[in-house]
């Protein structure tokens, strides 16, 4: 028996319908749900999922996480975001662990890495 994937990964929103508008801007695909579910769906790849919960409006979101996402090209996906308006806390650069990469942060806090392996 061995850990193949992960299926998906879920954060926690305070306002579902700045967290949908968020995610379906910079490029995720809405499979479920919406903004005004309680649980929304998104797909990532062929079989990976990104969940969003509605924890309400009255409580302060106190999840925190870091999503790391593969793109087939970071320094184009950069430029998408940008022209999207989106902030980012970098430009794509280059680790040590070999992967070329930049963060930006969604509207709960919850960071997004972009990344792309590098050899």
């Amino acid at each position: 028996m061995s850990i193949e994937s992960i299926s998906a990964i879920t954060l926690a929103t305070s306002n579902m319908k700045r967290a949908v508008k968020f995610y379906t801007t910079i490029g995720f695909e809405l499979l479920d749900g919406g903004m005004h579910e309680e649980f929304t769906t998104f797909k990532v790849g062929e079989t990976q999922y990104l969940n969003i919960i509605n924890e309400g409006s009255n409580v302060k979101v106190s999840w925190w996480g870091r999503l790391i996402i593969y793109v087939s090209n970071v320094d184009e996906f950069y430029q998408h975001i940008i022209e999207q308006g989106v902030k980012t806390e970098f430009p794509p650069r280059d680790a040590p662990w070999h992967e070329r990469y930049f963060h930006i942060t969604d509207p709960d806090g919850h960071e997004l890495s972009f990344a792309q392996p590098i050899h």
